[in-house]
């Protein structure tokens, strides 16, 4: 039976080993893979295949339906009349949300994950027999393993 588990490359993670060895599973049975950092840039715009979840629109396009009802409005009095104001108002609150939801985008989440200080995670593969596989979930729950999941070998 193997037991894949992931862990934060932490103290939790020696302390997992050491349980390991100590209930009887041997060192050679025990393997850790430790992922690699990302190393190019997070991309700021979306493309078709790739999105993050994040929209840089949304605050341009609430702000371009406020701006263009306040236009409108006062486009009544104006002497280029409600709709050319109403457009012009709209264009200008979509490009105020567009700026300021780049620059938040742009410096605040930089900063943010310059703090957070990203580390990768490691892969606990453990080989054990079936007998032991209760046990050996328990152990890496207990250290506080993000994710657990076992594979019985058939024959």
């Amino acid at each position: 039976m193997q037991l894949f588990s992931t862990f934060d490359n932490s103290i939790y993670l020696e302390m997992a080993i050491a349980t390991l060895e100590k209930r009887g599973i041997a060192r050679n049975n025990i393997f850790a893979v430790p992922l690699d950092n990302r190393t190019e840039k997070k991309k700021l715009f979306d493309t078709i295949h790739r999105s993050d979840g994040t929209s840089l629109l949304d605050l341009g396009v609430a702000l371009a339906t406020a701006f263009s009802v306040v236009g409108t409005s006062i486009g009544f009095k104006l002497a280029w009349g409600p709709i050319i104001w109403g457009i012009i108002s709209a264009v200008i609150g979509f490009s105020i949300g567009f700026i300021i939801r780049l620059f938040t985008e742009g410096a605040f989440n930089k900063q943010k994950r310059r703090l957070k200080g990203k580390h990768a995670e490691v892969i606990l593969i453990i080989d054990c027999e079936e007998s032991q596989g209760e046990l050996v979930e328990e152990i890496l729950w207990e250290h506080n393993a993000f994710g657990v999941a076992k594979i019985k070998e058939t024959n």
